[in-house]
């Protein structure tokens, strides 16, 4: 079989805060020229490498691996996608980039997570990263942190509700800790957070 006939395959590399780094994105592009790969940009802010041959996925991710790349996985801890955030954007409150970065390193430790849980965060209320349709949605104010629950886009959207109203950083990543806690309690492979809003035992109340 030759290799324009073997099975393709993707490489997504993570993009922390949605920032792609010079030497990565060099990297990137070199080996889509090498290779004739495609390059997309995902709704999740990562980069992915498309009709990646099988038998050659290891020797392409490995000058990747070396400069530091970060690669989707199953049940790798979802990657915040956030706005540009208070140095870029004049209605910014917060840094995004730091406080995705802390919620990153708070979960670096964890093993497994269970699919279908996106996590976005907004520099001020217009919640430009998609607040309203994502499981877990994080919104600067100027009194603190909101944060939702429970939204989805797709075919079916839902629009999340409020679970907490001004609260500081570390309630945010207090608030992540039990939510996450409470989503793999519940779910056995995959399953959006919305679907878990009505159970008895939901750890907030809407508000």
């Amino acid at each position: 079989m030759s290799i324009t006939d073997e099975e393709k395959v993707s490489i997504t590399i993570l993009l922390p805060g949605g920032r792609l780094p010079a030497n990565i994105m060099e990297t990137a592009l070199g080996l889509a020229r090498k290779y004739r790969l495609g390059l997309y940009l995902t709704t999740l802010q990562n980069l992915r490498l498309l009709d990646v041959p099988l038998s050659l996925l290891e020797e392409i991710k490995r000058p990747l691996a070396d400069l530091g790349a970060e690669f989707k996985a199953h049940g790798r801890f979802p990657v915040p996608r956030v706005c540009v955030g208070i140095h870029h954007c004049k209605l910014g409150l917060i840094d995004t980039e730091a406080l995705s970065r802390r919620i990153l390193a708070h979960f670096a430790g964890k093993k497994t997570t269970k699919g279908k849980l996106k996590i976005a965060i907004a520099a001020c209320a217009m919640g430009c990263p998609g607040i309203g349709t994502s499981d877990i949605g994080i919104v600067a104010t100027r009194k603190g942190y909101d944060i939702f629950a429970g939204g989805k886009g797709g075919t079916y959207p839902k629009i999340s509700r409020r679970i907490r109203q001004d609260v500081t950083e570390d309630e945010v990543i207090e608030t992540l800790q039990t939510l996450i806690d409470f989503h793999d309690r519940k779910t056995v492979t995959k399953q959006r957070m919305y679907k878990l809003l009505d159970d008895p035992e939901f750890p907030f109340p809407a508000i």
